[in-house]
């Protein structure tokens, strides 16, 4: 699991099974968090340049963009997938 370093990644009592890695990224690294890709896949293809009229239609807008992603499998591994990631499965 990739940690971006966040305040509330951070507790003394966490118990993390032996089979999860934690890996820390380093401190004002965004392009090297994964999901932060994901984000800005999202904005530029399906929810920017847009004016929503209510709650509900940012909640549908963000549904409808994130279903669109999931249903392609491999393009989520493109966009997320850091040759960093591998190494640490290794």
């Amino acid at each position: 699991m990739v940690l971006d370093g966040a305040g509330w990644h951070i507790a003394k009592d966490l118990r993390v099974p032996n089979t999860v890695t934690l890996v820390r990224l380093p401190a004002y690294s965004p392009e090297l968090n994964p999901v932060e890709r994901i984000w800005l896949y999202l904005r530029e293809r399906f929810l920017s340049a847009h004016v929503f009229p209510d709650y509900e239609a940012i909640v549908e807008a963000c549904c409808t963009a994130w279903n669109a992603l999931t249903a392609e499998p491999e393009r989520v591994r493109s966009i997320a997938n850091f040759p960093y990631i591998a190494r640490v499965n290794a």
